[in-house]
């Protein structure tokens, strides 16, 4: 796959901010669902109704400046801004905001595809981080896919690029799937 051009890179930053934009629109402010709230929603049905205002974008969103931008069945794309309160000593973004927008990503791929009933938890995330990352990159896209989804186990991979192309890090996710417990 050939480089954009810069011309393209720009193109692809603007249309990433205005996904971004739309989002925030719709959103209403961040918080934790109510299991009463989400037990009867498929995975994808959970992630329509955040993206349609009515159930809240988790905290950590704030946290470390990164949102969903669009989920689909098996497929879930997050989007982050790397600022200077995310570096680390050596004075280069944090590898844990890294492994935080890509857990998003793979462990979302997964819950997208869960049937209503069902929730997940991360047992494994594998992270090679490729190339420094600095708040001069005004936007990364963390995309993560849908591998495997069985009974017990679901697994998903993504990738960490710019827009203009550039990697820098991926990963792999081992999900457990379990049942939710009942609403009281």
């Amino acid at each position: 796959m050939s480089k954009p051009t810069p011309t393209e890179a720009a193109a692809t930053l603007a249309r990433w901010q205005a996904d971004e934009a739309a989002v925030r629109s719709r959103a209403c402010p961040t918080g934790v669902s109510r299991l009463e709230q989400v037990a009867h929603l498929s995975g994808l049905q959970i992630f329509e109704a955040m993206f349609a205002g009515e159930l809240p974008f988790p905290p950590i969103s704030d946290t470390l400046d990164f949102l969903p931008v669009h989920i689909e069945h098996g497929h879930a794309v997050f989007q982050g801004r790397p600022l200077f309160r995310h570096y680390n000593p050596l004075g280069s973004v944090h590898g844990g905001w890294f492994a935080t927008l890509l857990d998003s990503a793979v462990a979302c791929a997964v819950h997208s595809a869960l049937p209503a009933g069902k929730t997940y938890t991360t047992v494994e995330l594998k992270i090679n981080l490729v190339r420094a990352l600095s708040e001069k990159v005004p936007l990364v896209r963390a995309e993560g896919r849908l591998i495997h989804l069985g009974r017990s186990m679901g697994t998903a991979d993504g990738r960490l690029i710019g827009p203009d192309g550039t990697l820098y890090a991926h990963a792999s996710t081992t999900c457990f799937i379990l049942d939710l417990p009942e609403p009281r």
